[in-house]
């Protein structure tokens, strides 16, 4: 008899809501088919973020990501994984107008897609758009804290809650979300006391980044954990130093070629 091949199946948004003070859920970003079958046997999910702007299209800021840019590489992660839930980021401009318009564009990435759900910045001002969402099928993650998108308002990528009077206000956003219907909601670039707070007070999982090793999880930018970009952020712990690899083994290719070594025997046909 032919052995049975287990069926991999993919890992849901009800199932990573549950995750609230249990496992920590693991998590990284990714662009690319390829990148993502490898990150799929260890992330419980992807994040297709709007990070791609800058870490793949050499973007000073996510602002400039357009929608499409958005699906091209969503469609891609999807194909390349099988069991790690998919989110696609709702890029700067094609939310913040309406609950409507946030619908038909949150519909538009998951019918072009097929990810599981999206995300999109904000706190108690997104709160009713991710209660419009969520009662028409779209499971969506928050983000609160450090904002990228609105890094023209912020005056830069500053981390938040340096001011504990400000404590307040992240922490309802947090809440207002929840109470809104996110499944999880990812919290950027706030000092460690106020993660803490914020995961204490909501109902659902926290996602740290620059944030605490208390959160529910964590998610870091690929590309800035393999060390293949030349700046990186207090946050990121370093797993592999990519960079230099790569630029060695193009080197070493440089030179084969110019002096005849490569191709040799065993890359051409007779």
């Amino acid at each position: 008899m032919s052995a049975q091949t287990e069926t991999v199946r993919r890992m849901t948004v009800p199932q990573i809501r549950s995750r609230k003070g249990g496992e920590p859920i693991v998590s990284l970003t990714s662009y690319h088919a390829h990148t993502a079958a490898l990150v799929d046997k260890y992330a419980d999910f992807i994040l297709v973020g709007d990070s791609l702007g800058m870490v793949m299209h050499g973007m000073e800021s996510t602002v400039g990501v357009p929608l499409d840019l958005m699906i091209m590489h969503g469609k891609a992660v999807v194909r390349g994984t099988k069991r790690a839930l998919v989110v696609v980021d709702m890029p700067f401009g094609t939310y913040e107008e309406s609950p409507n318009m946030a619908f038909r564009n949150a519909a538009t990435i998951m019918k072009d897609t097929q990810c599981q759900a999206v995300k999109l910045e904000g706190g108690a001002r997104m709160a009713e758009t991710i209660r419009f969402l969520v009662e028409r099928g779209i499971p969506v993650m928050a983000h609160i804290g450090l904002t990228p998108q609105s890094v023209n308002t912020m005056g830069g990528f500053k981390v938040q809650g340096r001011d504990e009077e400000a404590w307040k206000v992240h922490i309802e956003d947090a809440k207002a979300v929840a109470e809104a219907g996110a499944f999880a909601v990812v919290v950027e670039g706030v000092v460690e006391e106020l993660a803490d707070r914020i995961t204490e007070a909501v109902d659902i999982p926290t996602i740290g980044i620059g944030a605490s090793k208390n959160c529910d999880g964590q998610i870091l930018v690929l590309e800035d954990m393999l060390g293949l970009n030349p700046w990186t952020p207090k946050f990121v712990k370093v797993y592999g130093q990519l960079g230099p690899m790569i630029e060695e083994a193009v080197k070493s290719y440089a030179d084969e070629v110019k002096t005849r070594a490569f191709p040799g025997p065993d890359q051409v046909y007779k």
